[in-house]
């Protein structure tokens, strides 16, 4: 049977044919025009800014890492060894970092007053001091809700912790609280394998309870809550989950991360960048060495740590995506330059270190300088919002970005922290 198409009004089939041949020329431009962004997707997603923060749980002692003080009775037994950063020296247990410090950036004079765990790790993750009226944004919610939108395709939420539970996203809400996976990219309470009829069963019965609840205005963490769920079930169909499985990764790179789980999350981390991750946090923690502070450094801690961190370095500058990606190093506090009884170190946050590396930091430097027994800065101190801050400068986030707080008050990005100024050429 012959099929007759009807044409709009004022149109000869002769001119409807010169359409349709005029289409078909443009076809094949338009299909070489989408090959084309469908093969520089990659290349655009490295691209994009990001950064991953590696988290010493436990407050490291920086002196026996990265601003060592050999001679002093403070010292310790460990010696300082030259790195690819001309005059930077660092720990002879980091001989893979001490290769890589070109990239790195180590600023020796931060000073803070939080030596509390709880209360340094929630000052060092927002710059804010902890206060009961408030919940402040960490990094990780302040630089994805800043980045997200570079990356429009990305299904993998943009705030990623790998082996630890990070510093949530305070007034920002829930759609920016990070999402916790363990070093093998496991999720906890997500189920994978679910059957998809019975996945839709519930996923229907509970947005009838959350429209309710909604309904009734009960304030903003249900519509929180249902914006989290909604990213939470194309997360678990995506194809983007694949970022997640590092046991998919070249043996050879397993090998040269290492097989433990920091070694794991920070390959993790390298893919998630990749993939359009804005920001991702890896933890380490196992820090809080009041006792044999000097084998536990040298055995256990620095090898795991100089292995990983040194191939993650290595490996984002060798994809081109360094220049583009902040990689920082830091923990809550430092410890005591006096060695105590235990031959440990007690709490410290007079005088410590932070390494950063990547981004629009100037690299291959040290910044700041403490006392020959470690106890003082005796150059210009830095503080936790002065780094956030210049984190965010070497990102191309403004610093003039003001958030309004649940209780109406305006907050100013980076707690108004001033730039470490050495930090940039």
């Amino acid at each position: 049977m012959t099929r007759f198409i009807d044409l709009p009004a004022g149109m000869s089939r002769r001119h409807f044919m010169n359409h349709m041949a005029g289409a078909a020329a443009l076809a094949a431009p338009a299909t070489a025009f989408t090959n084309t962004i469908l093969a520089n997707a990659t290349d655009m997603r490295k691209r994009h800014k990001a950064a991953i923060l590696l988290w010493m749980g436990g407050g490291p002692s920086s002196m026996d890492i990265w601003d060592l003080k050999p001679g002093a009775p403070t010292g310790g037994p460990f010696k300082p060894i030259a790195t690819t950063a001309d005059g930077v020296q660092i720990c002879e247990h980091m001989p893979q970092m001490a290769k890589q410090m070109h990239h790195m950036a180590v600023v020796r004079s931060m000073s803070t007053r939080e030596a509390d765990h709880m209360r340094g790790r929630y000052y060092m993750h927002t710059g804010y001091v902890p206060n009961p009226n408030v919940e402040h944004p960490s990094y990780g919610a302040v630089i994805a809700h800043e980045l997200a939108d570079q990356v429009p395709h990305l299904e993998i939420p943009p705030f990623v912790s790998v082996g630890g539970g990070s510093v949530g996203p305070g007034f920002l809400g829930m759609t920016w609280s990070p999402f916790v996976v363990d070093s093998n990219g496991n999720v906890r309470n997500l189920d994978m394998g679910i059957d998809r009829a019975r996945l839709e069963q519930r996923l229907e019965m509970l947005a009838t309870i959350e429209k309710r609840f909604i309904g009734e205005r009960r304030g903003g963490s249900a519509d929180d809550h249902a914006k989290v769920l909604d990213k939470t079930v194309k997360l678990m169909t995506s194809k983007q989950m694949e970022a997640f499985k590092v046991a998919k990764e070249p043996k050879e790179a397993l090998e040269r991360y290492g097989n433990n789980g920091f070694g794991k999350g920070c390959l993790m981390a390298r893919r998630l960048v990749e993939m359009g991750v804005p920001f991702v946090e890896v933890d380490l923690g196992g820090w809080d060495n009041h006792a044999n502070i000097f084998p536990t450094l040298q055995n256990q801690k620095l090898p795991v740590l100089d292995q990983a961190m040194s191939a993650l370095v290595a490996d984002l500058a060798d994809r081109g995506m360094l220049d583009d990606t902040v990689v920082m190093w830091m923990g809550e506090f430092s410890r005591t330059p006096n060695i105590n009884g235990g031959a440990g170190r007690d709490h410290w946050a007079r005088s410590w270190s932070v390494v950063v590396g990547g981004g629009g930091f100037k690299r291959g430097i040290a910044v700041g300088e403490t006392s020959s027994d470690g106890k003082e800065v005796v150059s210009e101190a830095y503080s936790s919002q002065d780094m956030m801050a210049s984190v965010l400068k070497a990102l191309g986030i403004s610093l003039e970005t003001t958030f309004t707080a649940k209780n109406g008050r305006p907050m100013k990005i980076a707690n108004s922290g001033k730039v470490i100024k050495e930090l940039f050429a």
